[in-house]
């Protein structure tokens, strides 16, 4: 007996209810980008190695995807050579390109690359998959579908409040109450500066930010291990520790940081963006709605979140949904520097990331996905043979131009068999036109949630269904 197909483990399959619903949110999404003033754009699978290696840091470097080359990618090599050489230099041997890991790194390469072409400041969403080899787990795939918006060319702080309101706008059309972690790079650096390891920026953020997955005590170890001073890790405690209403953190963390002027700078920041955010919500942002002009997020300065990125160089944002148990559902923030990289130094960019697919599962939990998104055929045609069909075939053609979503079924089946299957699809109605409907030039319409029937003209059932 043959063995049964199957896929590579950290990838989904998707039927049609599954697109449905994929559809909803990608529409939803679009949507709101495109009432912001983003334009969408598309870049390849694959990308050269060289503009996805060190972009990530050592961590994201590991997972990547990488394309073995085509034709003979040992060639030039002895077996000596091949056994003896270590496995990440052999990738660079063997692998010129690789699967793009996020948008965001492809669509700085793009901005260089057609720099001629773009009206700065450059405003672009992108919706495609990406790839990470990473360990397939609850809500974290090794293929998952991004949602990006980011702006280049503008140094304003209006462009992450305009994300912030974005995020907001998405989140309250899916109906899922979200709360939006928000920090900033600078005043990270600037709290590594005042403790005295301005130094080990990298290995400070890489384990604060891992907080609410291993808890305080595994941070300190982490800390330690990396190097840092009892003292500086003492120092550290009251910041990673710090309560209060956003106004209030901001207040204190201002005292900690007035001796660095990187971190004032992260300081007068956020104090620029939360002010924003507060004009637009009659009750501030640090509470939950329901209000005027902000929907279903709450917005907190958290200082212990770090994003391991390298290359955020200001806010950063990160997304999580309170009523479902799952990591961030979206995340980005600023990066200065990022198009320097490849050669065009001092363009600013800022973005933020959707992640389609935990999106998919939050909305899958809660059960948000409107009953008319995920419907497929709404009216379809019973086939009771050649002269019947004759009949149905130019009102189901009015049926579609309508806008309604019909089929006929193809083979002269029994009635059972015809409704198992309109069961089977859940669609809400069926129509039937044996020799008495014809006679009288109508249809019996048929309720399929109710049982109810109504003997209708063509035009009534178009009006009926669309009513």
């Amino acid at each position: 007996m043959a063995q049964k197909p199957s896929i590579p483990k950290g990838t989904r399959d998707f039927g049609p209810l599954e697109m449905a619903k994929r559809n909803y949110i990608f529409n939803t999404v679009r949507k709101v980008f495109e009432l912001y003033g983003f334009r969408q754009i598309e870049t390849p699978a694959q990308e050269n190695l060289s503009t996805l290696m060190g972009k990530y840091g050592e961590e994201g470097d590991k997972l990547l995807f990488k394309i073995l080359n085509s034709g003979d990618f040992l060639h030039g090599m002895t077996a000596d050579e091949v056994a003896n050489t270590s496995t990440l230099k052999l990738a660079s041997k063997f692998c010129e390109k690789g699967l793009r890991y996020d948008l965001t790194v492809p669509f700085a390469r793009y901005v260089v690359q057609h720099r001629e072409e773009l009206q700065l400041p450059f405003k672009r969403y992108q919706i495609q998959p990406v790839w990470r080899a990473d360990r397939p787990q609850k809500g974290r795939y090794r293929e998952f579908y991004q949602c990006d918006v980011d702006v280049v060319g503008s140094d304003s702080l209006l462009n992450e409040v305009d994300l912030m309101q974005i995020t907001d706008d998405i989140f309250t059309s899916f109906g899922v109450r979200v709360q939006i972690k928000i920090n900033n790079r600078k005043i990270l650096t600037g709290i590594a500066e005042v403790i005295g390891e301005a130094d080990k920026i990298v290995d400070i953020t890489v384990a604060i930010d891992k907080l609410d997955k291993i808890g305080l005590d595994a941070v300190n170890d982490e800390l330690r291990a990396d190097g840092i001073s009892e003292d500086a890790i003492a120092k550290l405690q009251p910041i990673i520790k710090l309560e209060g209403t956003n106004a209030q953190k901001l207040d204190t963390i201002a005292s900690v940081l007035s001796e660095s002027e990187i971190g004032m700078k992260g300081v007068e920041e956020m104090r620029y963006i939360l002010d924003h955010l507060g004009a637009l919500n009659t009750n501030g942002v640090d509470t939950l709605p329901e209000r005027e002009g902000w929907g279903s997020a709450m917005v907190q300065l958290d200082l212990t979140l770090a994003r391991g990125l390298n290359y955020y160089t200001g806010a950063i944002f990160e997304v999580k949904a309170l009523d479902v148990q799952i990591g961030s559902i979206t995340g980005g923030g600023r990066y200065d520097n990022l198009t320097g990289i490849f050669g065009m130094p001092g363009l600013s960019g800022v973005g933020i990331s959707f992640g389609a697919d935990r999106i998919y599962d939050v909305l899958n939990q809660l059960d948000l996905y409107p009953k008319e998104t995920i419907t497929g055929t709404q009216l379809l045609f019973i086939n009771f043979g050649e002269a019947e069909t004759a009949y149905c075939m130019p009102i189901a053609q009015k049926a579609r131009k309508a806008g309604i979503r019909t089929e006929i079924y193809a083979e002269s089946a029994k009635m059972k068999k015809q409704m198992s299957y309109a069961n089977a699809l859940n669609i809400p109605y069926v129509a039937l036109a044996g020799d008495n409907e014809i006679k009288e030039g109508k249809v019996t319409l048929k309720n399929m949630t109710t049982g109810e029937q109504q003997l209708l003209t063509p035009q009534e059932l178009l009006e009926k269904i669309k009513g």
